[in-house]
């Protein structure tokens, strides 16, 4: 997503620019006469030559101040004026500044193209705001700090919604640093599309190889010593495109790379180019997608019969169409490899981008939702092995002080294997989930828990079990190396398979003696490596959402009522018989309690949310609570409406051994904050917890089950 500008036809990087000269250097001027001179540009581009075009900074925040010498927005940690009364010995305070866009429509998809400069050390996120949500969503960001103006792509889908562009800027404590905006660039369509007639070259860039790489070319240039080529856009020699030639190539195999700006969403859809190639034979060329990890899938390369059916018409322009099936952000690689410096010449031009597959017999983007499931209403699409007469069941707990719940609400549905149900020597258990398809990468999640192993390497595995000329094939592809201790634990798997293939879950009983349970429950089936697809894609956890792994997301502990504070654990808590065994994000990770040792009867801790703003339509808040121990006193959430308390939800004693979900629905048009206050019972074993917060715009999807103690179990 980060890209060096190009510049006199050539792609490298500016090694240096002066943003505060009173001068801005030639070519930058020409890129941003080129810019305003597109007549495509939609609103919300600005280039700030002589205002802010109707962006305006969050007057909760610092201001972005225009330089109109250097023809850009800024914010810096220290203002150069307080700098001269010595205000930059005071000890540095995080800045930060806020610029909002004006309203925009975007019932069309639309690329954001950003130019920007991190001097010293600080961030910058951009966001998108939309009307009805308490949370801006995250579209970019970036913290790499930079000598000179770099370029970001973003798109932006098509949104029926007003909305607005917010850029957040947040300048570090270094002396000097400082956050700067120079251009504001949004364009119809994809940004993935070029025609490379603009000198920003839409963000795609060259990976830097000492002897080969890619030119541009065109405008009536000559290019090196081969013959004048016109370009496709145009059909003359005036227009642009993109071309590598051999004639420095040194070494075997020689490679240069064109890539594209790193997309932001998932795109599916058809990925169009021209290319023509000078000779048929001395280069290699072929498309690729690189993802975040660095990892590469070839997207298409010269067929042989191809090479034969153009072979009369080499010099020519020929059309390439291509799916993409990109279900996080990846980049789009053009590569060519020379065998010689009598390789040749290979040019692009016209890249493009459709929503609509290339071929209408394509077969549609794979749902992995199908595989998914978290057994509330069945066994969804998960089978037993008839074979071995496996023996999982659909058991339900009510919430109760001996035994753990389900994983997905605490009072739901799980799936359960022996559990001396019909414990036999040797048996094992089967669980196969719907078929998938062949050559693609899914990731695999889910949570388990094991009661009674006394050896747990048999205890749970996964394989992938293959049809192929009517024999059954299977890979073990995931096996439970560490005890659950009792508690859900997270864990997942990346697979992939070049046949069709199916999912199955196996636990074996060894003898009666080492035969205990095993719990599966809210398996989620994505597509792509769970490294990529963990951090959800494509971008940061979504805003609103806090499972405290790495902190406290922006809450803050009450220092003017609370006796303590609220405290960040992983584990148990110490005293015994209260508090949870882990959290519930993945049974292994952090989670928020107060510690009843170390407080006196009726004290409280409460936790602030940052201010929100207030928005039209319901907001639905969600989190887990665990409330277990004899003498636990009270949890509740309130919405503080500058002053005014509003009480949300409330529970009261001990209510189960396992964790809870909890939501509660409320409207609120005015700036608020949710607190979450847990009071101290009469005894120390009164420890409360909570974790996975979540706030989204619209109604509940559903009334919440009541926790009501009991003992009982159902089974299926």
């Amino acid at each position: 997503m980060q890209d060096y500008f190009c510049f006199s036809g050539f792609l490298r990087e500016l090694n240096y620019f002066p943003r505060k000269a009173a001068m801005l250097p030639l070519y930058l001027l020409t890129f941003a006469a080129t810019v305003q001179a597109h007549n495509q540009l939609l609103p919300g581009s600005c280039s700030f030559e002589s205002n802010t075009c109707e962006y305006t900074s969050d007057e909760d925040f610092a201001s972005w101040t225009l330089h109109r010498d250097g023809h850009f927005v800024a914010v810096d940690t220290v203002d150069e004026r307080d700098a001269e009364r010595g205000a930059g010995e005071r000890p540095w305070r995080e800045i930060t500044g806020v610029l909002l866009s004006p309203a925009l429509e975007q019932s069309e998809w639309s690329c954001l193209r950003l130019v920007y400069q991190i001097t010293g050390s600080g961030s910058l996120e951009v966001l998108q705001r939309s009307e009805g949500r308490s949370f801006d969503r995250p579209l970019w960001s970036s913290r790499a700090p930079s000598d000179s103006w770099v370029i970001s792509s973003m798109d932006l889908q098509n949104n029926t919604d007003l909305n607005r562009v917010v850029i957040e800027g947040k300048p570090g404590p270094s002396p000097g640093s400082s956050v700067a905006i120079f251009e504001i660039h949004i364009s119809p369509g994809y940004c993935l599309e070029c025609n490379f007639e603009e000198s920003h070259l839409c963000g795609y860039s060259n990976q830097w190889n000492a002897n080969v790489n890619w030119y541009v070319g065109g405008g009536g240039g000559q290019l090196l010593h081969n013959s004048v080529l016109n370009d496709h856009t145009f059909k003359n020699r005036t227009g642009h495109f993109m071309y590598v030639d051999s004639i420095y190539a040194k070494t075997f195999k020689e490679v240069a790379k064109l890539v594209s700006p790193m997309t932001t969403v998932p795109m599916s859809g058809c990925l169009s180019f021209q290319y023509q190639r000078s000779e048929e034979r001395g280069n290699l060329f072929s498309v690729f997608t690189r993802d975040s990890l660095g990892q590469y899938q070839e997207l298409w390369r010269p067929e042989s019969e191809e090479q034969n059916e153009w072979s009369e018409t080499l010099g020519e322009w020929i059309p390439v169409q291509v799916d993409l099936k990109a279900p996080y952000s990846v980049q789009v690689v053009f590569e060519v490899a020379f065998n010689s410096p009598r390789g040749g010449r290979v040019a692009i031009d016209d890249i493009s981008f459709s929503s609509e597959f290339c071929s209408t017999d394509t077969e549609p983007t794979f749902d992995p939702s199908i595989a998914s499931c978290d057994f509330e209403s069945g066994f969804c699409r998960y089978t037993q092995d008839q074979v071995t007469g496996s023996s999982w069941r659909r058991v339900s707990v009510k919430p109760n002080i001996f035994r753990n719940g389900d994983h997905t609400t605490g009072a739901g549905s799980f799936v359960l294997a022996h559990s001396q149900l019909n414990p036999r020597s040797g048996y094992v258990s089967r669980l196969l989930g719907p078929t998938l398809p062949g050559n693609m990468k899914f990731c695999l999640s889910f949570y388990f828990s094991l009661r009674g192993f006394n050896q747990t390497d048999q205890a749970l595995a996964v394989y992938l079990q293959q049809q192929q000329s009517g024999s059954s094939s299977q890979e073990k592809i995931w096996t439970q190396g560490e005890k659950s201790r009792g508690i859900w634990v997270a864990t997942d798997a990346t697979f992939q398979t070049s046949q069709p293939a199916k999912v199955v879950f196996v636990s074996t009983c060894r003898n009666f003696w080492d035969c205990g349970s095993v719990a599966l429950d809210d398996i989620s089936v994505k597509l792509g490596d769970c490294e990529l697809t963990a951090t959800g894609s494509l971008l940061s956890p979504l805003p609103g959402h806090c499972d405290f792994e790495a902190g406290l997301c922006g809450y803050t502990q009450d220092k003017q009522t609370d006796a303590a504070d609220w405290e960040w654990r992983r584990g148990p808590t110490p005293t015994s018989y209260t508090g949870p065994r882990g959290d519930h994000t993945t049974g292994l990770g952090h989670y928020l309690h107060l510690e009843a040792s170390r407080m006196l009867p009726g004290q409280r801790v409460r936790l602030l949310s940052r201010p929100l703003r207030g928005s039209r339509g319901p907001q639905c808040l969600s989190f887990y609570y665990h409330m277990y121990g004899s003498g636990t006193g009270q949890l509740s959430v309130h919405l503080d409406k500058g002053g005014e308390d509003v009480l949300l939800w409330q529970q009261r004693g001990e209510q189960s051994i396992g964790w809870l979900r909890a939501r509660a629905e409320y409207q609120s048009n005015s700036q608020h904050q949710l607190v979450f206050e847990a009071t101290r019972g009469p005894s120390v074993r009164s420890d409360i917890a909570i974790d996975d917060i979540i706030l989204e715009g619209g109604p509940c999807p559903e009334m919440e089950i009541q926790a009501t103690v009991g003992t009982s179990n159902e089974i299926e």
